[in-house]
């Protein structure tokens, strides 16, 4: 029986040790991978989020972090694996783009230096269209074409979880795929986060920037996440095509684990959000002990 949990395999605080992973992956899915591409687009993203490209400032979104984006490259890496392990066609600059895209397609959140009003945060529903901008600003450096680019922007603003995906036009069936993949990349990379509930928190008050309606509290976003878990589990069952299988086969190639770690991991924190949410006369932010977080959402909003 497999005892090891997602986070047993990688540090992902480490952007070096995720990217040792992705290498490690793509010479797995081909030992002549071009890595070049992928690699500089790492480096480019990373330094993006850190403050080192002139013309921006670090990010500062606390849910939207570069963690986030490192662990949805990892999840999506993954998946590419998984996915040629199932006899999918994906060619190396396949492979590569959507990589890529799973890099930019928060970036948006990012303030340019002359933003001086707020945090990122307030881009928060049409980030997509901004990361979607990045990535054709940037991606001519990493080799990519015109086409590809117009591509990696479908991919991108397919993460809109609001969108109608019927209003994508995809140029082929590939890139339909990998659009499908980046959204469940995206969506079970922050779900599986040991931190997700206690990250939830930032995430209140990145829409409460945003204006973003529905949600009255940190608690009443807490509450409505039990919901939200279903939402997921449909879509990935439906519009994304039960993309996740390709995970199961990925991780008995990679670490022989015969089982979805991302899926392990989600019910696992669904199953504790559950039991927090039940126990009476209790805040269930008392129960969020991870990385401090809790108390770092207090010290920062609860003086404004």
């Amino acid at each position: 029986m497999n005892d090891k949990q997602l986070y047993d395999l990688i540090n992902t605080e480490s952007a070096n040790e995720v990217l040792d992973e992705v290498q490690i992956i793509l010479n797995m899915i081909s030992p002549d991978f071009q890595q070049h591409s992928v690699t500089k687009a790492f480096n480019t993203i990373v330094g993006l989020y850190e403050g080192k490209h002139q013309g921006f400032k670090a990010c500062n979104t606390e849910y939207h972090d570069l963690r986030h984006t490192i662990e949805t490259f990892l999840a999506m890496a993954r998946l590419l694996h998984g996915a040629q392990l199932n006899g999918e066609g994906f060619t190396q600059p396949h492979v590569a783009l959507g990589l890529i895209a799973a890099l930019f397609h928060d970036a948006g959140y990012i303030q340019e230096d002359h933003d001086g009003e707020g945090t990122g945060a307030k881009y928060t529903v049409h980030h997509e269209q901004r990361s979607a901008h990045l990535l054709e600003r940037f991606g001519p450096q990493f080799g990519l074409s015109a086409e590809e680019i117009a591509a990696g922007r479908i991919m991108i603003l397919g993460t809109d979880i609001s969108m109608d995906h019927s209003r994508l036009k995809f140029p082929s069936t590939q890139i339909q795929l990998l659009c499908q993949m980046l959204m469940a990349s995206d969506l079970m990379a922050q779900m599986a986060d040991r931190s997700y509930l206690e990250k939830l928190l930032f995430l209140y008050h990145e829409f409460k920037e945003a204006d973003v309606g529905g949600y009255e509290s940190e608690l009443d976003l807490l509450k409505k996440t039990v919901a939200f878990y279903e939402f997921v589990a449909e879509r990935l069952g439906t519009i994304l095509d039960k993309v996740d299988r390709f995970l199961s086969s990925h991780f008995a190639m990679r670490w022989d684990i015969s089982s979805n770690l991302y899926q392990e991991a989600i019910e696992r924190q669904k199953k504790y959000l559950h039991k927090i949410l039940d126990t009476p006369d209790s805040d269930p932010r008392d129960q969020l002990k991870r990385a401090g977080i809790v108390q770092k959402v207090r010290e920062k909003y609860e003086k404004k």
